[in-house]
């Protein structure tokens, strides 16, 4: 799975990107929100992981920046013991969650198995299109090189891939993908249309999503 972790403290951001990596997570570590909001820009994640007291934007200042840019992605929000309004606040911007510093690394991994914990099994068997391979067992598709995607990337990339040269309409995909997931939209379905194809775009394929937002979307040659 695909994390974003925004700590500015130097120490602690390694540390924590060595856990983690160790867990078998792909992280991408930032030191400030201003380059946590710009990943989370032209990336999906799995997961987010905000200290709150950073520079240039706050952990809550990039918390109400991308739930106002329709990601839905959990949030894990890491405060001091004497932050409890800014918890609060965190909450109610739409935080998943919170862990007080200091913290064991252990409750830090339960809670991110917790916010990230897969709602489905899926098929082992690569799937292919034009020159695409969708990886099921790593999470990659690749063509002339190779990028990791997120589950939700996966997700839309697979049901594309088994319905190629089908128009499936936003409401479709919505409905499929994110079902009753709070705070999901039709501006949703087209931010990750946008990251698939920059992702598309990014390994040389010819494959190309066509389509405009709010509409059908297909998946042609």
């Amino acid at each position: 799975m695909k994390l974003l972790l925004a700590e500015d403290t130097k120490d602690l951001n390694r540390a924590l990107t060595a856990v983690l990596m160790h867990e078998k997570y792909h992280v991408d570590s930032v030191f400030d929100g201003l380059a946590a909001l710009e990943h989370l820009k032209k990336d999906s994640y799995d997961g987010i992981i905000l200290d709150i007291m950073m520079p240039k934007m706050n952990g809550l200042e990039v918390l109400t920046a991308l739930r106002g840019l329709n990601i839905i992605t959990p949030v894990l929000l890491l405060t001091a013991k004497a932050e409890i309004d800014d918890r609060v606040t965190g909450l109610d911007a739409g935080a998943d969650d919170y862990l007080t510093k200091p913290f064991a690394m252990k409750e830090l991994l339960a809670r991110v198995r917790s916010m990230t914990r897969r709602r489905t099994v899926y098929s082992t068997k690569d799937l292919h299109f034009s020159d695409v391979t969708l990886s099921a067992d790593e999470f990659e598709l690749s063509s002339e090189n190779s990028v990791r995607l997120s589950i939700k990337e996966f997700e839309l990339m697979q049901t594309f891939i088994l319905n190629a040269g089908k128009p499936l309409d936003t409401a479709f995909l919505l409905d499929h993908l994110w079902g009753s997931e709070a705070g999901a939209k039709s501006d949703t379905v087209w931010l990750y249309v946008s990251y698939l194809r920059g992702k598309l775009e990014s390994i040389d394929s010819k494959a190309r999503i066509t389509g405009d937002r709010g509409g059908s979307f297909i998946l042609e040659k």
